[in-house]
């Protein structure tokens, strides 16, 4: 079993446990080996609805057909996307047995876990889809996360897909977000944004933390050079109290679930024994 803080202290883990793939299996459940067919039901069902308008106007009855228009439009949306959600979450839920782990479903106590973003703003928070298992040594949680905004017109629903891991110890909050128009702007007006010694790392993600020394002692030049690669693009990740975290914008992504894991799990493996052991945790007698 890897042991955090192990080796030299610095040490970024190898590549992690390969999950299976969920597109071929979600593909066979809703009937369709190519995984493609879904994302034209939609289109089908419009262009199903185009046939019989072009037939009723050709007949002369086009004013009638455009007053129920909508209410024909309209259940075909809900329902189709009805469908495919239901489709995608019994996917899911096998999918999730098929590799060990246990489908959740509904645990709102997990949207008002972490204070950081994207939780602690919105309205009606709620997190589904919730499968957990284990990864390695660590125990992972992945979920779908979502709040409103607005109110109205105006109102939106937010979605996120979060991944997480449990630590061993308590650590300081350490947030790494991509660079972006956005984050330029915060620094621009005095937010922080910690500098290391790659510029390829300096370009590609913010980094924020209460404390530097103790982001510059984990995010050391080996895991600086993880987290440049190109599996971590749209990921936003934070060390947060007893786990570490990873989210993207959309729902969860089980292809990418265990890519998600395994930059979690290579930052947690290469903390150093001496930061674990600031915090009162010792890699070496577990």
């Amino acid at each position: 079993m890897t042991r955090p803080g192990r080796a030299d202290g610095r040490g970024v883990s190898p590549v992690p446990p390969v999950l299976p793939s969920h597109r071929s299996r979600l593909a066979r459940v809703l009937g369709d080996d190519s995984g493609q067919t879904t994302q034209w039901l939609p289109v089908a069902g419009l262009v199903a609805v185009g046939v019989v308008v072009m037939g009723v106007v050709a007949a002369g009855r086009g004013g009638q057909i455009l007053g129920v228009l909508p209410f024909l439009l309209v259940p075909l949306v809900f329902g189709g996307s009805w469908w495919f959600n239901r489709k995608r979450v019994e996917a899911a839920k096998r999918w999730a047995e098929m590799i060990g782990w246990t489908w959740v479903g509904a645990d709102n106590s997990l949207a008002h876990r972490w204070n950081g973003q994207p939780f602690g703003t919105g309205d009606g928070r709620r997190a589904s889809e919730v499968m957990t298992g284990s990864f390695g040594p660590y125990r992972g949680t992945s979920f779908a996360y979502r709040y409103t905004s607005g109110s109205g017109k105006e109102r939106t629903t937010h979605v996120f897909g979060v991944t997480t891991l449990s630590l061993p110890t308590f650590l300081p909050t350490l947030e790494l977000t991509p660079e972006n128009l956005g984050t330029r702007i915060v620094r621009a007006f005095g937010g922080q944004d910690i500098q290391f010694e790659s510029e390829d790392f300096n370009r590609r993600w913010r980094v924020a933390a209460r404390d530097p020394k103790f982001a510059h002692d984990v995010l050391h030049p080996r895991v600086l050079e993880r987290l440049v690669r190109g599996d971590t693009a749209g990921m936003s990740v934070r060390i947060e109290g007893t786990d570490i975290l990873c989210w993207t914008v959309g729902t969860p992504d089980l292809d990418l679930l265990g890519t998600r894991l395994g930059v979690l799990r290579s930052i947690i493996d290469a903390v150093p024994r001496y930061v674990w052991l600031d915090h009162g945790y010792d890699p070496a007698t577990t």
